[in-house]
């Protein structure tokens, strides 16, 4: 006998996949006890002016922003660059009815209540303005990965300003830090911009 059809078919998300939900009219503190209550991983919150989304990363997301952060880790390590990273901790002002969690975040030479760069790898798009919640936080930099190519964005006043290379870290390339990151074999691609590094 064969079995009937499923009329609720079950299918595997596929890797690209990053389910979001969009909450209007959600106040401050409904956000905040929200966000203190969730404690995993995977699950980002970004919150500006009482709109709360919220979203879990693909795989390719964190395979992507993980990569990143090891090469430009090793990078600062072979250089003796002083850095600080936070990963993807919360970062939030309520003067500012603002609050998120970077892909990664890093600060140099000390550490500071605000990370100096931030890192946004984009899968998908989502529904509210990321830039305009670090700028009300006051992020300096913020990194966009997107399609294998990086977008460097310098805070300048009260604007984000598209420039060519970090102010924060201007001896990083981040173009040969994409070839890498698209490498599918990690530890090869490390072990290769690490050998570069060092003129191998």
């Amino acid at each position: 006998m064969a079995a009937a059809a499923s009329l609720f078919p079950v299918q595997a998300p596929s890797a690209s996949e990053e389910p979001r939900v969009l909450l209007s009219d959600v106040p401050w503190a409904a956000y905040v006890v929200l966000r203190d209550a969730v404690e995993s991983a995977g699950v980002r919150m970004t919150y500006l002016e009482g709109r709360l989304e919220i979203m879990s990363p693909s795989r390719d997301h964190e395979v992507s922003k993980k990569q990143i952060a090891r090469l430009f880790e090793l990078f600062c390590l072979e250089r003796d660059i002083p850095l600080y990273g936070f990963g993807s901790m919360t970062f939030r002002r309520e003067e500012k009815q603002r609050g998120l969690e970077p892909d990664e975040c890093y600060c140099r030479g000390a550490e500071r209540d605000v990370p100096d760069v931030a890192l946004e790898v984009v899968v998908t798009h989502g529904t509210i303005d990321k830039l305009e919640v670090y700028r009300g936080l006051g992020v300096r930099e913020v990194w966009v990965y997107e399609a294998g190519a990086f977008r460097i964005l310098v805070l300048r006043g009260e604007t984000y300003e598209v420039t060519a290379t970090s102010e924060v870290f201007p001896e990083v390339d981040l173009g040969r830090i994409a070839r890498y990151a698209v490498d599918k074999d990690q530890p090869a691609a490390l072990r290769a911009f690490r050998a570069e590094l060092r003129g191998a």
